[in-house]
């Protein structure tokens, strides 16, 4: 009981002190009342239109973050099938290159052979061909030779004689020329 008795003594100090600093300081209740009752719908529309949205946003952001947790865990465990898969197939695929390129290195060499055999005969033909267009070209020239030294025959010889050749001249001494460089 005595605890009683000191705390209503000090309510009531409390409630002296508390009116002596409303009237020092001038405390105009209804002034007073109205800050409260504005104060307080502020609170509220806060509470309403601010607060809970924002509790809310926090609430579905705490889900996507376990959500994206639970599906990081889930992709974990995917990789590590994928990378068994892939470390499986990396291994069937060394072991097919291995085979392909032992079949490839035989194959290679087959066709090497064959290859040198068709090089082989190609070079003898451009060879053959080379023979027969170097005996043509020898020809050719001959005749272009025979024409030219015709040609010089007939100018050197109407130069020489001072006189114009005329055309059945130019054709007998060519002629003549000719007949006797072919012999």
């Amino acid at each position: 009981m005595h605890h009683f008795i000191l705390f209503a003594s000090l309510g009531s100090d409390l409630a002296a002190t508390a009116k002596d600093t409303a009237e020092r300081f001038g405390l105009d209740w209804p002034h007073f009342i109205a800050q409260v009752v504005s104060f307080s719908l502020v609170c509220a529309c806060l509470f309403l239109f601010a607060y809970k949205p924002i509790l809310k946003i926090l609430a579905e952001r705490r889900q996507q973050i376990a959500d994206g947790l639970a599906n990081a865990e889930k992709i974990k465990q995917e990789l590590a099938r994928t990378e068994a898969m892939r470390a499986e197939v990396l291994d069937q695929a060394n072991v097919q290159a291995t085979k392909l390129i032992e079949e490839a290195r035989a194959a290679a060499a087959r066709v090497q052979e064959q290859e040198t055999q068709k090089a082989i005969a190609q070079a003898e033909q451009i060879i053959a061909k080379a023979r027969d267009a170097t005996t043509l070209e020898h020809a050719r020239m001959l005749v272009d030779l025979k024409r030219e030294v015709g040609r010089l025959v007939v100018r050197t010889t109407g130069v020489v004689t001072g006189k114009v050749l005329t055309p059945d001249d130019q054709r007998r001494l060519a002629e003549e020329t000719q007949r006797q460089l072919a012999e």
